[in-house]
């Protein structure tokens, strides 16, 4: 192997660790918000991380988090819960869900 085919493949294996990374990171903001939003719905125990669970499933319809944000909205709306409330949600359990996996690795 040449000294390109090395730097080929280290960057090729550096761009699938981050890709990784970065699906368990969403993954996990995911499932944190899904908590933080089934606890402003009175959801508790095996209810609340069923409907984080459906917030995961939400996240993979379309990229972006635009599909996280429609279904909170939808669903939290009714709780009088503003957009840019959960927007601050998303990015805050973003953050703790980032540095959760980096602390697990």
């Amino acid at each position: 192997m040449t000294t390109f085919d090395n730097r080929e493949n280290a960057f090729e294996n550096q761009f699938a660790h981050d890709a990784e990374l970065q699906f368990k990171v969403a993954a996990r903001r995911d499932k944190l918000v899904g908590l933080w939003a089934a606890a402003k719905l009175g959801l508790t125990g095996d209810a609340a991380d069923a409907y984080a669970k459906t917030i995961i499933l939400a996240d993979l319809e379309e990229a972006g988090d635009e599909d996280v944000v429609r279904k909170l909205v939808a669903d939290l709306g009714i709780e009088g819960v503003a957009e840019a409330d959960i927007r601050a949600a998303l990015l805050e359990q973003g953050q703790i869900a980032r540095r959760q996996i980096m602390e697990a690795m």
